[in-house]
């Protein structure tokens, strides 16, 4: 049973013995104690100052003299106002730390057939472009939302939908047909998502060409818009390919086997998957089919023009358009289209949107549109609303080329891990394909544990050159603490010391610190699936590194004469590894044995 568990247990019994209260210990939610109080534990009083009839204060004080008498993991205690400060008796600390070792999935959940089912949408890529730099915080907090929510003891179904068909695409199929002259991965050497963004930027560029040459001759620019030649071509080539014209299907299948081939390698090193892809291609028709169901059954309604709207005035909200004049769908239509695929496909308790800030409005108008259509999780459906990432040069623009493409991106990781490595000497004496795999893990580390660290909600700004850094809150620092802790046991394996016993060791400060942050990873892991933080895990386990640090430098491990003393700290530095493992794990981050 862990330290939170046993106080929650005894204050329950207190409080049925002092005031008959009957308070289930599940109810009851030790905190650790704020650093400027003395304690380990705090306990709430309040809910038991009506039936006491007495003041916080008093409250506490009963409570406390209780479980001093009582409880022995309890060795004092101290009230401030309505908060019970508890100190646990100092040699109980090691049965927590073996409560901690006995538990195999210590800190996670197992799931079963009856736990809720959880589908996480992420990545969502356009077939015009390779991921870039959004995409990539988009695809790692998705990831590790996922594995938090499974570590939660949910279901999980991560699922990707892949924006394939739409004007944009057409642009970049245009673009090769009257400039590509052929071109492909294979005869230009570029894998075929960053052969495609080639094309995507082309047609940009001829296309303002197009423009300025139109006002130039007269015209404003929305007129030389509506005029220019080459989107008039790409929206009949929309058109075709929404009337399955065989030579644009073919060009279309062609173009996008080449990006998925790209993708699948960029999914691959970033270590993202998913367990169900959808295809805007198979889902906009659904969605077609929903939207004229909700119009006849007077849910929508059509314009003169022949377009079909959502009145959406009465949820405070303005007119939603859901199709064209000209019958084509929207990204709305293209959503209700894959919503009712999923709903069909897996009997979903909750859907997750893992998708950037700017678009609040479209998942407010979904969640409504879903519910009036019959979804039953509609309502309830969580748009993970996250801030958009930038570089210290400013923002990106795909249409321009000045994107950071992920693929560059994590090259230029990889090459700055294995540099500052290097230097640091933490490479000497390895041989190339160890150095290989350390600059890679470290690189990409560097990059996710950045990404991440930061409250998914804020907009931030990723700087290569401060995430690679082994000192400070990085992944390389992490990284490295691990590493260490695998050395400190394999000489101890090594040198034949193993662990015994450690029951009458009392504890000092560092190590019952070390402890106690140990005993908080579960009630950290149910705290982000609860928020959807992965920041929560990443800066909890910045901060259990920066205790064993603080531990390492005090407390001697093998030149400690003591074998009891020695084997509590092994265990210790045993179990803390594995704790920082399995918390990076859940951010989707490796940490290497050696370093």
């Amino acid at each position: 049973m862990s330290i939170d568990s046993i106080i929650a247990l005894a204050v329950s019994n207190a409080v049925k013995n002092l005031y008959g209260v009957e308070t289930p210990a599940e109810n009851i939610v030790p905190q650790a104690t704020r650093k400027e109080f003395e304690g380990n534990i705090t306990v709430v009083v309040f809910p038991w100052v009506k039936a006491a009839r007495k003041s916080p204060e008093a409250v506490g004080q009963e409570i406390g003299e209780w479980l001093q008498t009582n409880e022995p993991a309890v060795e004092k205690f101290n009230v401030v106002k309505g908060f019970l400060n508890i100190t646990v008796a100092p040699q109980f600390w090691n049965s927590v730390l073996g409560h901690i070792a006995d538990t195999p999935d210590f800190g996670l959940t197992a799931a079963d057939e009856n736990s809720p089912l959880v589908m996480v949408e992420y990545s969502s890529p356009n077939t015009n472009k390779p991921l870039h730099l959004g995409h990539v915080r988009n695809n790692l907090l998705g990831f590790s939302l996922a594995e938090i929510l499974k570590a939660c003891g949910n279901r999980v179904i991560k699922t990707n939908i892949v924006n394939d068909r739409g004007i944009h695409i057409c642009k970049s199929m245009l673009a090769w047909k009257k400039w590509g002259e052929g071109a492909t991965p294979e005869s230009t050497g570029k894998k075929g998502d960053h052969l495609i963004g080639d094309f995507y930027v082309l047609f940009d560029k001829h296309y303002k060409a197009e423009l300025k040459d139109l006002e130039e001759k007269g015209m404003s620019k929305e007129e030389a818009e509506a005029a220019s030649p080459l989107m008039k071509e790409a929206r009949e080539m929309l058109v075709k390919w929404e009337n399955k014209d065989p030579e644009i299907r073919s060009l279309w299948e062609m173009m996008n086997s080449w990006v998925y081939a790209g993708f699948d390698e960029t999914y691959k090193r970033m270590g993202v998957n998913f367990d169900k892809i959808y295809y805007e291609s198979e889902t906009y028709l659904e969605g077609k089919e929903k939207v004229l169901e909700g119009l006849e059954a007077g849910k929508m309604y059509r314009k003169e023009d022949g377009s079909v709207w959502a009145d959406l005035t009465g949820e405070g909200l303005d007119h939603k358009l859901l199709l064209r004049s000209d019958g084509t769908s929207v990204y709305m239509t293209q959503d209700i289209g894959t919503a009712k695929l999923r709903y069909r496909d897996y009997p979903i308790d909750k859907m997750i949107y893992v998708v950037g800030n700017e678009q609040n409005y479209h998942f407010q108008v979904l969640s409504i549109l879903l519910d009036r259509l019959g979804f039953k999780w509609g309502k309830d459906l969580v748009h993970f609303s996250y801030g958009m990432v930038e570089l210290p040069e400013g923002k990106m623009k795909s249409r321009e080329g000045t994107v950071v493409d992920a693929d560059d991106l994590m090259d230029d990781m990889v090459s700055t891990a294995r540099t500052v490595s290097s230097e640091l000497g933490k490479l000497d004496g390895l041989s190339p394909e160890e150095i290989d795999s350390i600059s890679e893990t470290v690189g990409l580390g560097a990059l996710k544990y950045f990404l991440l660290k930061v409250d998914p909600r804020k907009n931030m700004t990723f700087n290569p050159k401060e995430s690679i850094d082994f000192n400070g809150n990085t992944g390389p620092f992490i990284q490295y603490t691990y590493a260490r802790i695998c050395s400190v046991l394999r000489k101890a394996a090594d040198e034949g010391m193993a662990i015994g016993d450690y029951s009458a060791v009392v504890p000092g400060e560092k190590e019952i610190a070390l402890i106690q942050a140990l005993a908080d990873f579960p009630a950290t892991v149910q705290a982000a699936g609860q928020t959807y933080s992965p920041a929560l895990i990443a800066n909890y386990v910045y901060d259990l590194v920066k205790s064993y640090n603080q531990f390492y430098h005090d407390c001697s491990i093998l030149k400690e004469t003591d074998s009891a003393v020695r084997s509590l700290r092994l265990e210790l530095s045993r179990q803390t590894a594995r704790v920082i493992k399995t918390g990076m794990n859940l951010l989707g981050i490796n940490v290497p044995e050696r370093m």
